[in-house]
């Protein structure tokens, strides 16, 4: 039996946001999507892009994968790449003008990968998926208290160099076409920070304090 949840969800949003909203569905369909903003993020269900940034339909282009990785160029033609598929998508076929690597704080993958877990199954999709991050761990000292945070952050790091091996997508960024961003989300404080290429650091997002409500 489909999930009541989603049932219950969406009579609720046929009932409101689709009403209010049907005359942008009407002209996304008709003319088709337009995203300027892609945004890598994590499957994690804490950290969804279109709720952080409150897009609506259309304004964002989304591709999600366990711990917001992106992986090198690899143009072998024997190997499937969904990632890759959606970057090519996104500025190939959409031209969008940013790209953002969105990484999160408490990240299932960064965790497993931290703490060297064991496999969750013989094939261990995970595990060989967040060895890509290796290199970016290999330069941050000991594992301490606070070497998942430093990892998370290294990883978003990780995958805008990696961005740049896509020819495509440097060759946009070369021109001005196309602009890349690191960007961290704190699942516990809703705190966005946000990469400055210009100090190497991520600092929070000015004017996304939160607001105190009135009684």
């Amino acid at each position: 039996m489909f999930p009541q949840r989603l049932l219950d969800g969406y009579r609720k949003f046929r009932g409101s946001r689709f009403v209010s909203e049907r005359r942008r569905y009407a002209t996304l369909a008709e003319a088709g999507q337009q995203p300027r903003i892609m945004v890598v993020g994590c499957i994690d269900s804490r950290v969804s892009p279109e709720v952080i940034f409150d897009a609506a339909p259309g304004e964002i282009l989304v591709a999600r994968n366990v711990a917001n990785l992106v992986p090198a160029y690899e143009p072998a033609r024997d190997s499937q790449h969904g990632t890759s598929a959606a970057l090519e998508f996104a500025v190939q076929a959409l031209a969008v003008e940013h790209i953002v690597v969105l990484g999160h704080a408490l990240c299932g993958g960064i965790r497993a990968f931290a703490n060297e877990a064991a496999p969750l199954s013989s094939g261990d999709f995970i595990g060989r998926w967040m060895a890509q991050i290796a290199p970016a761990a290999a330069g941050l000292g000991p594992r301490d208290d606070t070497f998942q945070t430093r990892l998370e952050l290294a990883s978003v790091l990780h995958s805008l160099g990696n961005l740049m091996t896509f020819p495509w997508i440097a060759e946009r960024v070369r021109v001005g076409r196309l602009t890349l961003h690191g960007a961290y989300f704190g699942v516990a404080t809703g705190q966005l920070l946000v990469h400055d290429p210009a100090t190497g650091q991520f600092a929070p997002v000015p004017g996304g304090q939160i607001r105190r409500r009135k009684d």
